[in-house]
């Protein structure tokens, strides 16, 4: 199970959130709770893809450099991408300059449009796969058998660098689970947040 530490101010927090700085804001403010507008999330598959081989804090310090090389992640204008974009995001030292990284998601942005054609939006569709219960989990875990499932399907959609590990940790970032230990003090206002969410249907 998720552990808690004591953080300087003398709040009980996820491990996790204790190993930099930083994490603290994003830990209380942003980590598991509910989200439905598609450009977030698109944004968070995004960044989970290019964590694949590295740590978070590196992924997380470089967000807003992601943002502005990437028209902040609206991707509308990513599916319009070109060779010459390609170009420049691989000059880019503010962002992870990985080839197929950045192609995946020039890739994944035009498979956005068409699911949005046949879904309705991103959101309607990932929210299918809200476990419909959270298991008792004695252990920390990187996936889930729905991170499985979407994994499977967004693939078969075509789409790239979305392993079950990549969408797991989309899923408990973007509130799908609240993965907060049960004693972190953010638990039970994301665990608010969560009953008070309107899930997104489709259109």
């Amino acid at each position: 199970m998720m552990k808690v530490s004591k953080s300087s101010d003398g709040k009980l927090r996820c491990q996790w959130s204790n190993t930099a700085p930083e994490f603290i804001h994003y830990h209380d403010k942003e980590w598991g709770f509910p989200v439905s507008q598609d450009i977030q999330l698109f944004e968070k598959l995004c960044l989970e893809s290019f964590q694949s081989g590295l740590s978070w804090r590196t992924i997380y310090n470089k967000r807003d450099n992601f943002r502005n090389a990437f028209c902040h992640f609206d991707f509308n204008k990513i599916a319009k991408f070109t060779t010459k974009d390609i170009k420049r995001l691989l000059s880019d030292p503010g962002i992870v300059r990985h080839r197929g990284k950045i192609e995946a998601v020039i890739h994944n942005a035009r498979q956005v449009q068409i699911l949005i054609q046949q879904e309705g939006s991103l959101a309607s569709f990932v929210w299918k796969y809200e476990p419909t219960k959270r298991p008792q989990q004695k252990s920390l875990v990187s996936t889930s058998p729905e991170s499985i499932t979407l994994s499977k399907e967004l693939r078969k959609r075509g789409w790239k660098f979305v392993g079950p590990t990549t969408v797991y940790s989309f899923m408990q970032a973007m509130g799908l689970v609240n993965d907060h230990a049960q004693n972190c003090t953010t638990h039970s206002r994301v665990e608010a947040a969560r009953k008070k969410f309107k899930r997104p249907k489709a259109s």
